[in-house]
């Protein structure tokens, strides 16, 4: 049974909100789009786990990206425990209606996607390993679904934030299928490309599996190891 099945009682009674994280804007609405919020509500300002802010300002030197996984309740998890990570927070983007909310998303008609934003320092934790996490612990190989979830919100996406990143992106997918093919599986479907809008999920969402630890996780994966990128793969020049 999925998470939309199990856990989201809360969803009435908790406050929602948007933030373009220092993102240049990409979400306009469309004919036909459906409605967003008609204004920004504030989110939970601070990472449940390690005290930071959500919205920064960061530090200098550190990096963003954003992945879509599958549900990012797990996805947020496993790149919060990475070392060099700063910060994380779940949110929607890759869509065309201003400030989503989770129903909106979940209906299908907002074109956006579950995603983890990603604030890291990369003096202390290559994007590559960042990429290892994302191609590692999902599965990219399954379209508009990631196990039990299905709906084109769960599809597997890379938004970056840098040209580096682009790279490192598009070059990891092509290494990864390689991998992939050898064992006789399937072509990634990984949507890769600059981040545009990002808005912050709803309260509840953040952080969710550091508040209930048993929570659901979705932890569909290939179990295939990804290679990484080797040489220049290091830290952005």
């Amino acid at each position: 049974m999925g998470r939309d099945a199990t856990a989201t009682t809360s969803a009435g009674t908790t406050s929602a909100g948007t933030t373009s994280a220092g993102t240049t804007s990409a979400g306009t609405t469309s004919a036909g789009a459906a409605p967003g919020r008609a204004e920004a509500k504030a989110a939970g300002e601070i990472h449940f786990v390690n005290g930071r802010p959500l919205r920064g300002p960061f530090p200098e030197g550190t990096e963003t990206a954003v992945f879509g996984m599958g549900c990012f309740w797990g996805a947020e998890r496993r790149f919060w425990q990475k070392p060099g990570v700063y910060v994380t927070s779940v949110g929607y983007t890759g869509g065309h209606t201003p400030h989503p909310t989770y129903e909106r998303v979940c209906g299908g008609d907002t074109g956006h996607v579950e995603a983890v934003m990603v604030v890291h320092r990369p003096d202390e934790t290559a994007f590559d390993e960042l990429l290892r996490v994302f191609w590692e612990t999902h599965d990219p190989t399954q379209g508009n679904r990631q196990g039990a979830d299905v709906g084109a919100q769960y599809r597997s996406a890379i938004f970056t934030t840098t040209d580096f990143q682009l790279d490192q992106a598009m070059r990891s997918r092509e290494i990864y299928q390689a991998s992939l093919t050898r064992r006789g599986l399937g072509a990634i479907t990984t949507e890769i490309g600059p981040l545009g809008e990002y808005h912050l999920a709803e309260t509840y969402h953040q952080q969710y599996l550091g508040k209930s630890p048993h929570g659901y996780d979705c932890a569909a994966s290939t179990g295939v190891a990804y290679p990484g990128l080797g040489e220049g793969a290091g830290l952005n020049p």
